[in-house]
């Protein structure tokens, strides 16, 4: 992707702020069960499209981020940890929200952060294990044939 020395400076600070933001919220969620690693795919191609010297690191990411969405849904254990994760999520955002100030960060601005994190989470859930019940058939298949 060409960079424009007379690109946008607004759109620019959008893509710096934007895909900062999304690699840094994926690092924070590598130790936890989650999306971590494609929020990090995310702020890196974002942030890609504004720094090319970034594009070098988009392609690594993004197959380990596809190996991990595959490895979350192999067993019917990571596929009940990675779904109570998600509602754990959800669960707290919602405590979080309505218990304000008397918790610390307290508040509907980190409750809403927290159940986000957690319809991601179910959401890439849903896509890895359609990914992989659509590549399993594809195999089933190819070995009738």
């Amino acid at each position: 992707m060409a960079h424009d020395e007379k690109s946008n400076p607004a759109k620019r600070a959008a893509a710096v702020v934007g895909g900062g933001l999304l690699v840094a919220v994926g690092v924070v969620l590598l130790v936890l069960p989650g999306p971590g690693l494609l929020l990090v795919l995310a702020g890196l191609v974002v942030l890609s499209n504004q720094f090319p010297s970034v594009e070098k690191y988009v392609d690594p990411v993004q197959d380990r981020a596809m190996k991990a969405a595959e490895q979350s849904v192999s067993s019917p254990l990571r596929i009940t940890g990675s779904v109570l994760a998600g509602l754990a999520l959800i669960g707290g955002g919602v405590t979080w929200g309505l218990l304000g100030r008397r918790v610390w960060l307290g508040g509907w601005a980190t409750g809403s952060s927290l159940i986000l994190s957690g319809l991601v989470l179910l959401a890439l859930l849903v896509y890895s294990y359609r990914r992989v019940q659509a590549k399993r058939r594809q195999h089933q298949g190819s070995d009738h044939h």
